[in-house]
């Protein structure tokens, strides 16, 4: 059974990559944008392609989602990143899709593939990176866990073949940038946990880090961009803990 489906999409300051992606979800039966007062030409480019372009204070990534999922008009929604694509073979999966009621599903998983450094990443944990990006709106909410979505879905799921494309950072110090603010909120969230600072993890979860991505995961199978993508990897461990580190510490007056 074929029913309507909304395409949300939140940006903030996005016009390198958000025609692309409009252009890929030119299918659905529904666009909604929900913009973050982007200073370039974001918003103006999104109104190229669906009048619901609605702009809206950032606080956090699921509220924002959940509001950008309350717009819907649609049972089903299909959540992209601004930064992604629905690849031809997935919009064409989606089509042929029973939504119905009567096919007991709630979500569908999809396998994201990324491209950096020149090529699509297939190995070290980064694919298929599967991602519960087509559901039903009713069965889900998105629950906070910044800095990442976290959708809480009732029901039953399914995996789909077609890939959403995902063009994330465009250098490795677009790379660098973000896993240093990565690590400090979960150095924050671990610390706000009560969890404890070990030295034996800031040494050793780095290192483990490298070996599984690199050897285990088959990273070296991308070649030099797996190298770096599983040394980055570790950093992003190392320097969590190394943050978690000098928040545990008693403030010392200066010498």
């Amino acid at each position: 059974m074929k029913l309507p489906i909304s395409a949300c999409i939140i940006t903030l300051n996005e016009e390198r990559n958000i025609r692309d992606c409009l252009k890929s979800v030119d299918w659905a039966d529904e666009i909604i944008v929900v913009d973050s007062f982007s200073t370039d030409k974001t918003v103006e480019i999104a109104r190229e392609f669906t009048d619901k372009v609605i702009q809206r204070k950032w606080n956090g990534i699921n509220e924002q989602r959940q509001f950008a999922q309350d717009q819907a008009r649609h049972e089903w929604v299909f959540n992209l990143d601004a930064d992604e694509r629905c690849s031809p073979e997935l919009a064409k999966e989606i089509a042929s899709l029973d939504l119905g009621p009567a096919a007991g599903i709630s979500g569908h998983m999809i396998p994201r593939c990324t491209f950096y450094l020149g090529r699509w990443i297939k190995h070290g944990g980064w694919y298929p990176d599967r991602k519960l990006r087509l559901y039903r709106k009713g069965n889900g909410r998105f629950i906070d866990n910044d800095p990442h979505d976290t959708l809480e879905l009732h029901g039953a799921t399914a995996k789909l073949k077609g890939e959403i494309q995902h063009f994330s950072y465009r250098c490795i110090a677009d790379q660098v940038a973000q896993i240093q603010r990565f690590s400090t909120w979960r150095a924050e969230q671990y610390q706000r946990s009560g969890r404890k600072f070990r030295y034996s993890q800031m040494f050793l979860r780095p290192i483990w880090k490298f070996w599984n991505t690199y050897l285990f995961r088959l990273g070296l199978l991308d070649g030099v961009p797996g190298f770096i993508i599983s040394a980055l990897s570790a950093y992003h461990v190392f320097v969590t803990w190394a943050k978690f580190w000098e928040l545990t510490r008693k403030p010392k007056e200066q010498p």
